[in-house]
């Protein structure tokens, strides 16, 4: 799972970078490049400990995020929505988009706009990735309109069909709906992907709240959803998130106590993520090793197979597979196959979540 992390000017991108991935990137307000700061943070897994003292690896590998923090100048998203090629490689990329929101207040980093307001600053990005997509769709329909001058008759259905489709969605956007947003069919989003356009990606927007207003974080929250129900928004405050991140595991959950804090922003963030994205996670036990997996809701035994090796999607037989919360009850795996627990399934199996599997494969 990938997710860039954008944001207004000042509004701490970086701060929540950090504190996501327990990074010490520079947290300057300004800088002259477009080289991102890139991080992984292990995805943690309630369940882990559970199955490492039944199968007692001697390792344990847990799935990955990473995440891509856009440190590029102001001038990135300017006020004609010329995204910047490199810039715009990076966002396209990813997964999902994290929109941190500034809703601090600090005299050290003054305010852009004058003055902290929610509304206004996710209206103002999301119109700035509007024209990105925009500018994008018009470079392509100059591009259908001369290919269509020379093309087959038995080509130009698809592509006319192709130019009435950017057409449509060119039309909303021009009107303030992202494609997010927009009535399409499951075909249409499928050509619409190949662009991977900005205005479709999920988005997360996290509420960059200070210390202060830590007791207004759930007030905040479903001010925000109440705007924008087809955003997943956390409000967490990134500076102290980012400190916390230093410490020590012990030592950072005495603070959070202290500080009536339960969820660290992590762990926050990813099941959001997760939520935003369907994925689920499932595990295996090869080689001594056990290891989670994160793949979309409604993949097949062989489509997973493929995420542990490419070979084993090829060479897919079959999987045995018992669910966590089967495992967990039987307490072991001779218990589980004696009650029948224990499964064979073939390339039709729709793997859960929490799915414990081994792959047979022959190539």
């Amino acid at each position: 799972m990938k997710v860039a992390i954008i944001g207004l000017p000042k509004s701490g991108k970086t701060t929540i970078f950090n504190a996501l991935t327990k990074g010490k990137a520079e947290t300057a307000a300004y800088s002259p490049s477009l080289t991102p700061n890139i991080g992984v943070a292990k995805i943690p897994d309630s369940r882990l400990p559970m199955l490492e003292g039944i199968f007692h690896p001697k390792k344990t590998v847990l799935a990955e995020v990473s995440y891509v923090d856009i440190v590029g100048s102001a001038k990135a998203f300017s006020s004609k929505g010329e995204t910047g090629g490199e810039l715009l490689g990076y966002l396209t990329t990813a997964d999902a988009l994290l929109q941190v929101v500034r809703a601090f207040e600090d005299e050290k980093i003054p305010l852009p706009e004058g003055s902290i307001n929610l509304k206004r600053d996710i209206a103002t990005l999301d119109l700035e990735l509007a024209f990105s997509d925009l500018a994008i769709i018009e470079r392509k329909l100059d591009k259908l309109k001369a290919t269509l001058k020379e093309a087959k008759t038995s080509e130009r259905g698809l592509y006319l069909k192709e130019q009435a489709l950017l057409e449509k969605t060119k039309a909303a956007l021009e009107k303030d709906i992202p494609i997010r947003q927009q009535s399409l069919a499951e075909d249409e989003l499928k050509t619409l992907s190949n662009y991977q356009f900005l205005t479709a990606k999920p988005m997360l927007i996290i509420l960059n709240i200070g210390e202060a207003r830590i007791p207004e974080a759930s007030q905040l929250e479903n001010e925000i959803k109440s705007l924008y129900p087809q955003f997943a928004v956390v409000a967490l405050c990134g500076k102290l998130e980012m400190e916390l991140g230093q410490l020590s595991d012990t030592e950072a959950k005495e603070f959070r106590e202290a500080l009536g804090l339960t969820t660290p922003a992590l762990d926050q963030v990813i099941n959001l993520s997760y939520n935003l994205l369907g994925l689920i996670s499932f595990f295996t036990t090869a080689s001594a090793e056990l290891k989670a997996w994160t793949i979309p809701n409604g993949t097949t035994a062989p489509k997973a197979a493929g995420k542990v090796h490419t070979d084993m999607e090829r060479g897919f037989i079959r999987a045995e597979v018992i669910n966590y919360n089967d495992l967990e009850r039987c307490g072991n795996l001779a218990e589980a196959r004696k009650k029948g627990l224990l499964r064979i399934e073939g390339k039709n199996y729709i793997v859960h979540d929490g799915d414990v599997i081994t792959f047979l494969f022959n190539v």
